[in-house]
């Protein structure tokens, strides 16, 4: 018996969408794996031999970044190898369980470090104020400690392109300094190197990864709880320009790599006291109230002009 006309219509969209979002998923993994190699190649993050650490929060961020990175290591020419590192810090209601269960699934070696800072950013943060700073480093000293006793060569962790810019807004409202996150750097203690492979990547396109990939996400008590954090405000105002404006999120990530220090007042980036007349045509010279330029404002992806060697971490 053939199958009633609306009810073949209906599977006939429904295989339509199917593809549909098939096709779409497949654009997305491929922009997320091609923009992680290029920042990889970019700022020479992981080398031959690498133990690399990756810092798993239970967000969105982090299981990306792990999932992508399993995934570059298999055609990637270079052998490393990845462990992921958990920092149970004893939030209420953590579910300890979850990231076990998915490590185990994916046969990824992990470690899980249980260390009660939850609990010592409650007594020490009076009601109401901002846990971020403190948190963020009695995490970071546990991790640095950590991957000493694991031997990891490379600690990895997921910011994102949308972090870093927030980062840089951070600092200009509220420190006064033009700064934000580097890709790569090495700790404060000078005994490791930290690396941020998602840094070309749109936070938009991880929390859509996360759902295509089914993620177990874990939220976080402490950050999540707090609607007055700064970063919040800086996230907020910064989606609020990207609806207004398209590609301007994009066009200030690019900017933090198109510095010009002889347009800015930073005396020890450029030489302001001795800079004299040459007679020498300057290309860098006093162009600063020039029309703009269309390259440098275009909101091309981050890292397209990556070399050729980005090709081989497809």
């Amino acid at each position: 018996m053939n199958p009633a006309p609306d009810s073949a219509a209906a599977t006939a969209a429904d295989a339509r969408a199917a593809q549909k979002a098939a096709f779409e998923n497949n654009k997305l993994a491929k922009r997320l794996h091609r923009l992680v190699g290029q920042a990889i190649v970019d700022f020479n993050m992981i080398e031959q031999g690498d133990r690399v650490m990756v810092c798993l929060s239970g967000g969105k961020d982090s299981y990306g970044l792990l999932d992508i990175l399993l995934n570059l290591r298999q055609r990637a020419p270079v052998d490393f190898d990845v462990i992921a590192v958990n920092l149970d810090q004893k939030q209420p209601g953590f579910p300890a369980h979850v990231l076990p269960e998915y490590l185990q699934r994916r046969g990824v070696p992990f470690h899980i470090e249980e260390q009660d800072t939850y609990s010592i950013v409650k007594r020490v943060i009076e009601p109401g104020k901002t846990t971020c700073g403190l948190c963020s480093r009695l995490r970071r000293g546990i991790l640095y400690r950590v991957a000493g006793e694991l031997g990891a060569t490379k600690i990895a962790l997921g910011h994102h392109r949308d972090d870093i810019v927030e980062t840089f807004f951070l600092n200009l409202f509220f420190s006064g300094r033009i700064k934000a996150m580097p890709p790569k750097l090495v700790s404060d203690d000078g005994k490791h190197v930290v690396i941020r492979p998602l840094a070309y990547v749109a936070e938009a396109d991880l929390a859509r990864w996360a759902q295509v990939r089914g993620f177990p996400l874990i939220p976080c008590s402490l950050c999540g709880s707090q609607d007055n954090a700064q970063r919040k405000q800086v996230k907020a105002m910064l989606q609020q320009w990207e609806r207004e404006h398209p590609g301007r999120v994009q066009n200030l990530f690019n900017a933090l790599s198109q510095v010009v220090p002889s347009h800015l007042l930073d005396r020890g980036l450029f030489d302001f006291a001795t800079l004299k007349a040459s007679g020498v045509p300057d290309p860098q010279g006093d162009v600063a109230f020039d029309p703009l330029d269309s390259a440098a404002t275009s909101c091309a992806g981050a890292g397209e002009l990556a070399g050729a060697q980005s090709i081989q971490w497809m």
